[in-house]
């Protein structure tokens, strides 16, 4: 009777182990689900949003139309707002009438592409949603070095047609998965440390603007406009289509090494930014127990076709973000603790052995090993690692932009904040931004962008927590004269906002301008306005 006893528990133990280790290691089979309340519009229900001021029939004349009432969520399933409808056009047209349809209707209009902007930035109560994903086309210029991109297409897209000619973009965020139009309206930066954030690589738009208005802007025709519009968080009318800058796609040679991140400021100052061959640079920050913020490792990417090395092809691109025993190691880290210790070490010593190389060993640079990756490659990153079954757990960003000189004592004064909360850092990372011409600009000179992200409950317990932790280390930001990013988790204070984007009233009074009757809002305007 005991073996039978003993036999039904292990197989028990192993049944629920391979269950869930299916659920920790493989990836959702689409988009995370973050409500059931969501009708459809062919359901012919309003859903559970307000009451719509308009005949039904109306409304469906909307092209594009995608949902009547309801509601709609970010990224994180922690900001359901109750909508009028949301329209995903497929053309500039679709865009005008649906912004004729707002005005006529006086309704708000948010303007939404992947939703990964998590402040409130892409829907308000009430209003009527443009979700832009419809509007995805690439055309390159390869003439002028140019591409042209639907505000809806991703940077994935993006990048696989730029590489197929030999082109890659020259400056993009470090996830693919965005928007471009989603992206620039939030100005957002990647790895390219020469270059920084985007606004420097935008040559034009186009704008559908609250009176129905198409406007191509760029730096000559309305600089003031332009340099609003980017980093302008949706609020100055519908960012249609981009026109980036494009390089040569190139093969660069990675290069790591695990230094003290008391150390990373100088090391990038003194010597990687000096290097004209170093092209690309981030870091990643140790979460482990043992050595939390203390200690990094500093990837840089150099031009490969200095002297003594060999030209190399650039091969095709590789997923490598879909791995079972990543996402497996990623989602015991939320655990904390011992597994946040081992995958730090995985992290230095074994992840290096599976980087995409084009070539794992290149006899010419006389070097043991050589790990030759394209600039398309480099910054070809999905987030398959980061997608999980987890029903009770949600991730979320923070972002801090920091003097160089004073990255050291921010991270030391920052360390002992985060361990002081439930939320668990699973990912730390270091890039670099310099001041540009967008209005509401996060660097005022060349800062060191320090990105958090953090695995929180879904729960209320734990957004009490997240929302302690962001106004602590905003707290700390503001202390050592740092800024912090404004697109995620809005639990900081208008104050707060104020005196680390001096430019705010002045931004807020331009959109005015442009929007008198303020057709384009959104929560984060309504909060901070």
């Amino acid at each position: 009777m005991r073996r039978w006893v003993l036999g039904a528990v292990l197989v028990t133990v192993l049944v629920v182990g391979i269950v869930a280790g299916d659920r920790y290691s493989s990836a959702p089979v689409g988009p995370r689900t973050c409500t059931a309340e969501v009708r459809p519009v062919s359901s012919g229900v309003t859903g559970a949003g307000p009451t719509i001021p308009a005949p039904l029939d109306a409304v469906a004349g909307l092209r594009g139309l995608k949902q009547v009432g309801g509601v709609v969520n970010d990224a994180s399933c922690l900001n359901e707002v109750p909508v009028h409808g949301v329209v995903r056009p497929r053309s500039e047209d679709d865009v005008v009438q649906a912004v004729a349809y707002a005005r006529q209707n006086d309704l708000a209009v948010s303007v939404s592409g992947t939703r990964h902007a998590m402040g409130g930035q892409a829907s308000y109560p009430g209003g009527l949603v443009l979700d832009m994903q419809g509007l995805d086309g690439v055309t390159v210029d390869a003439e002028a070095g140019t591409v042209r991109v639907g505000a809806g297409a991703t940077w994935r897209s993006v990048l696989e047609t730029l590489h197929a000619q030999g082109r890659a973009v020259a400056a993009m965020p470090s996830i693919d998965i965005l928007s471009v139009g989603g992206t620039v309206s939030v100005n957002a930066h990647g790895v390219d440390f020469r270059q920084g954030s985007l606004a420097g690589t935008v040559r034009s738009l186009r704008l559908v603007s609250a009176d129905g208005t198409v406007r191509d802007v760029d730096r000559a025709s309305d600089p003031a406009l332009f340099s609003a519009v980017i980093g302008g968080y949706g609020l100055f009318g519908v960012i249609t289509e981009v026109e980036l800058e494009t390089v040569r796609d190139t093969v660069y040679r990675l290069e790591q090494r695990v230094i003290p991140s008391a150390d990373l400021a100088r090391t990038y100052l003194e010597e990687v930014a000096p290097d004209e061959d170093a092209r690309l640079m981030y870091a990643h920050l140790s979460t482990a127990p043992s050595s939390f913020l203390s200690e990094a490792i500093l990837y840089t990417y150099s031009d490969a076709g200095t002297p003594g090395s060999v030209a190399e092809p650039i091969p095709l691109l590789k997923d490598t973000q879909n791995s079972r025993v990543g996402r497996f190691a990623l989602n015991l880290a939320r655990h904390g603790g011992f597994f946040q210790e081992a995958r730090w070490v995985a992290q230095k010593h074994v992840l290096p052995a599976f980087q995409p190389c084009a070539s794992s060993r290149n006899a010419a640079l006389r070097a043991a090993e050589a790990c030759m990756v394209a600039r398309t490659q480099a910054t070809y990153n999905g987030l398959g690692l980061l997608n999980h079954k987890l029903p009770d757990r949600t991730d979320v960003l923070h972002e801090y932009f920091v003097e160089p000189d004073r990255l050291h004592e921010f991270l030391e004064a920052a360390a002992p904040v985060l361990r002081d909360h439930d939320a668990e850092l699973l990912n730390a990372s270091v890039r670099v931004v310099h001041q540009d011409e967008v209005l509401l600009s996060y660097a005022q000179g060349t800062r060191l962008s320090v990105v958090l992200y953090l695995s929180q409950d879904l729960s209320d317990a734990g957004n009490a927590d997240m929302a302690g932790l962001t106004r602590r280390l905003v707290r700390v930001a503001l202390e050592h004269d740092a800024t912090f990013y404004l697109p995620y988790q809005p639990h900081y204070t208008r104050e707060q906002v104020a005196q680390a984007y001096p430019t705010l009233d002045e931004f807020f009074a331009l959109k005015r301008q442009h929007d008198p009757e303020e057709r384009f809002r959104n929560a984060f305007y309504t909060r901070f306005s």
